[in-house]
C-alpha cells in the first residue's frame, strides 16, 4: 500500500505531520517490543519452572501409587480462583491471586493416617497447575501482544516511513520543477517584450 497524496502544499503538510508522528512514535513502539520480549522470556521461565514441578510432584506421587488407590478422592474440591488483571508493558494479564479450596471432613480415626499429608500434597499439585495454566494464558496474550508490536514496527520502519519521505520528496521536486518552469517562462516572456520593444523602435 504506497502512501496516497497530491501535488500540492496541503499534501505536503499533511506528509510531513504524518511522517513526524510516525518517526516520534517509533522509539516508543520499539520500546514497548523490547519490553514484551522480556516478558515473553520471562513467561516461558516461568512455565518450563511450573511444568518441572509438576512432573518433580507427579513422580513423587508414582512412589505412593498403591497408597493412592484407597484415596477418596472426593475429599478436595477447587471451588474458585480468585484473580486481578495487571497491565505488563500496556497488556492486560490475568494474575492468580488465590485458590479456593473445599475438603470434606473426614475421620482422623477411621482414614489412614497419611490422609491428611496426602490433602496438602494435593492442594499443592492442584495450585502448580493452575498456577502454570495461568502462565500459559499470560504467556499467549504477551506472545500476541509482542508479534502485533513487531509487525506495527517494521510497518513504520519499513513502509510507512520511507514511503511519507518518499512522496514528501517527490512533491517537493515537483513543486521546485513547477516553481523554475514558472520563472523559465517569465524570462522568456520579459526577453520576448523586450525584443519587441526593441523592434518598435
Amino acid at each position: 500500500m504506497g502512501v496516497q497524496f497530491q501535488y500540492n502544499k496541503t499534501s505536503l503538510q499533511s506528509l510531513e505531520k504524518n511522517l513526524k508522528m510516525r518517526v516520534r512514535a517509533l522509539p516508543t513502539i520499539k520500546n514497548k517490543e523490547s519490553a514484551l520480549r522480556m516478558e515473553v522470556k520471562r513467561a516461558k521461565d516461568d512455565i518450563k519452572r511450573l511444568e518441572d514441578e509438576v512432573e518433580q510432584r507427579i513422580a513423587a506421587y508414582d512412589k505412593m501409587l498403591a497408597l493412592w488407590g484407597e484415596f477418596d478422592t472426593s475429599l478436595l474440591k477447587v471451588d474458585d480462583v480468585k484473580m486481578s488483571i495487571k497491565k505488563i508493558a500496556g497488556v492486560r494479564i490475568p494474575i492468580l491471586e488465590e485458590v479456593v479450596y473445599t475438603t470434606k471432613p473426614f475421620s482422623l480415626f477411621n482414614s489412614p493416617n497419611w490422609y491428611a499429608d496426602g490433602l496438602t500434597q494435593l492442594k499443592e499439585l492442584a495450585q502448580v497447575g493452575i498456577e502454570r495454566e495461568f502462565s500459559a494464558q499470560k504467556l499467549h496474550l504477551l506472545e500476541y501482544a509482542r508479534k502485533k508490536t513487531t509487525q506495527k514496527v517494521n510497518l513504520f520502519e519499513k513502509v510507512q516511513i520511507p514511503g511519507y519521505e518518499d512522496a514528501i520528496r517527490m512533491i517537493k521536486r515537483f513543486m521546485e520543477d513547477e516553481e523554475n518552469l514558472s520563472k523559465s517562462s517569465q524570462k522568456i516572456v520579459k526577453s520576448r517584450q523586450l525584443q519587441m520593444k526593441e523592434a518598435e523602435l
